[in-house]
């Protein structure tokens, strides 16, 4: 059970109004898929109403970072699963685990990276992107080698994209954890709680 009280729309004050309206009419998909049975907003976008002056900052940052980035969404999907399976955050798992394999990320590759193993990869630009996660996600650095491979396939611009998108899901993850944010119905964890 999620730790925070939902929030419904005709309960929200100006600012948390903006949150909503960010997640709602924003690029995510039909407003009805961010809404669950109980008026509240699914995932991660409950937290930021209960703290709106910061939510809406950190809800349009997500939207920049996964709608207006030069990457190719398959990397920024891949990026993201291993951020969701690092932190063994369940929702982040659920959510963009799908969208990994629905952007061309294989599925051999995603069930080895729920496991905690590592996938055995062919293309060069997911083996970039996978080493330069890792080493961020483990040791919180990137060796020289694994900054120049990566820089090569999505260039400078990229790279300030990919490091802050895996902070952003380090940030998410860390929400969906802490608040101990529910699956939707009929999905089962794949990590315990």
């Amino acid at each position: 059970m999620t730790r925070l009280p939902f929030i419904k729309n005709d309960e929200l004050d100006l600012d948390q109004q903006e949150v909503w309206n960010c997640v709602t009419n924003g690029r995510r998909g039909p407003a009805s898929r961010m809404i669950n049975e109980d008026g509240g907003l699914v995932g991660p976008f409950n937290a930021p109403l209960h703290a709106a002056a910061t939510g809406k900052k950190v809800v349009a940052l997500g939207e920049a970072l996964r709608f207006e980035t030069k990457i190719d969404n398959r990397l920024l999907e891949l990026a993201v699963c291993m951020v969701g399976a690092h932190w063994r955050s369940n929702f982040e798992w659920y959510a963009h685990s799908a969208m990994a394999i629905a952007a061309g990320v294989s599925e051999v590759t995603v069930a080895a990276i729920e496991k905690g193993e590592t996938p055995s990869l062919d293309k060069a630009d997911e083996q970039a992107v996978y080493d330069l996660t890792r080493s961020l996600l483990t040791t919180g650095r990137v060796p020289d080698d694994v900054y120049a491979a990566a820089q090569i396939h999505v260039g400078d611009s990229g790279m300030v994209e990919l490091t802050q998108l895996i902070g952003y899901y380090c940030l998410i993850s860390f929400t969906l954890n802490t608040f101990q944010i529910d699956l939707p119905p009929g999905n089962e964890p794949v990590w315990p709680y």
